[in-house]
């Protein structure tokens, strides 16, 4: 019982939060070691426990990483914004001329001497949104200014979004949209918001024209595809096809854990579509749970925002959130075709390693503002107790 309370009372911040990464944990260790029995036949020689413990390293060097971030005083972040910002957009010029190529796109880039890669743009994300909540609760008095405050903090969302756009559309549309909510609750002006979207618009016009010139440089033959399978191919394609199977067999409880058939026909099923995975071993109240997870996360953070007393610990909070919480809905959306196919993981879920890492930084930021939060509500409870008590 004492080591149950000193982790207690060592994770402060929102308890809640802590919770659903432990629950999300989880369903990833159970999800990954089903989806990857076929593969771990193919590639390991029938080694199935292989990938379960890279998982399961992934999760425990996320969860390090989380209570570093979630350590370090928020607003330390804010200082060091400018110079991550730099590094990301050098990462991502880095990966576009000489990245490492993977299933025909090039979003990696080496790391020497570990034979390890690692996706840039899984480090752009959170490093943007850092950027633009500094961005915004600095501009705060002069917010709807269109040269002061709209057009500085444009440019650099602009900049990244296009970078990371040829070689991975949905993630670059991904952050351009948190962004974009994030300007929205940071109250930059709804015409300054349109214009943001106006610009968004004539980026991916100008994409397209130069993967029509170039089609090596920017992937428009594949979104082209994968438009096209979602809009006039009523199987939606041999994934989408196979997806649905499995959710559909999956019916209200599921056919058990390592149970599932379809994981043997579906393509990354352990990364894109492993929400597919998890309906058919457990069902529609398997698949709910992962969608209510995920709710109760914006619930929780959009608490912390309404409560917290700075502005840039209140955007920081909102956007990390909504990049996390969109990309699962992306995901899963993808999976009952709902939407074209994206290449979206689902977070802390799905298999990976760099994902896995900067979603679990992502979340130690957000508990690190809740920390302050909870701190400063103490304070202000403390000193109204004083206060009282020395009336009376």
């Amino acid at each position: 019982m004492s080591g149950i309370t000193t982790i207690h009372e060592n994770l402060k911040g929102d308890k809640a939060i802590w919770l659903i990464v432990a629950l999300l944990s989880l369903a990833s260790l159970l999800a990954v070691y089903s989806a990857t029995g076929s593969m771990a036949y193919k590639m390991r020689g029938g080694d199935t426990e292989y990938y379960l413990f890279q998982q399961a390293f992934f999760l425990l060097a996320g969860m390090g990483a989380m209570y570093g971030a979630y350590r370090l005083d928020y607003m330390q972040y804010s200082k060091f914004a400018p110079l991550l910002l730099l590094v990301a957009g050098l990462a991502l010029l880095w990966t576009l001329g000489f990245g490492t190529e993977v299933n025909e796109a090039k979003r990696w880039i080496a790391l020497p001497w570990i034979d390890k890669t690692i996706q840039t743009s899984d480090f752009a994300k959170p490093v943007l949104i850092i950027w633009v909540a500094r961005a915004l609760a600095v501009k705060q008095d002069y917010i709807k200014d269109f040269k002061q405050a709209f057009l500085p903090i444009i440019m650099p969302v602009v900049i990244i979004c296009f970078l990371i756009a040829p070689e991975d559309l949905s993630t670059a549309a991904l952050l351009f949209v948190t962004c974009l909510l994030m300007m929205f609750i940071g109250r930059i002006s709804f015409k300054f918001v349109f214009l943001l979207i106006i610009t968004g618009i004539i980026g991916l016009s100008i994409l397209v024209m130069i993967g029509s010139v170039f089609p090596d440089l920017v992937r428009v033959d594949t979104w082209i595809s994968r438009i096209n399978d979602f809009m006039y191919n009523t199987d939606g394609g041999y994934q989408l096809q196979q997806s649905k199977i499995a959710i559909a067999s999956g019916e209200i409880t599921g056919v058990g854990p390592g149970n599932s058939m379809q994981r043997n026909f579906l393509p990354f099923a352990y990364a894109d579509f492993i929400y597919a995975i998890i309906v058919e071993e457990y069902g529609l109240i398997g698949g709910f749970t992962i969608l209510g997870l995920y709710s109760w996360l914006l619930f929780r953070c959009t608490r912390i925002v309404t409560r917290c007393p700075k502005t840039f610990g209140a955007i920081l909070a909102m956007g990390l959130c909504l990049n996390i919480v969109i990309q699962a809905f992306a995901n899963i959306a993808v999976s009952v075709q709902l939407v074209p196919a994206t290449g979206l993981t689902l977070p802390l879920v799905s298999m990976g390693g760099t994902s896995i890492l900067f979603t679990c930084i992502s979340l130690g930021i957000i508990l690190s503002v809740s920390r302050y939060v909870e701190e400063a509500q103490y304070k202000q409870a403390t000193i109204e107790k004083m206060e009282n008590a020395s009336i009376n």
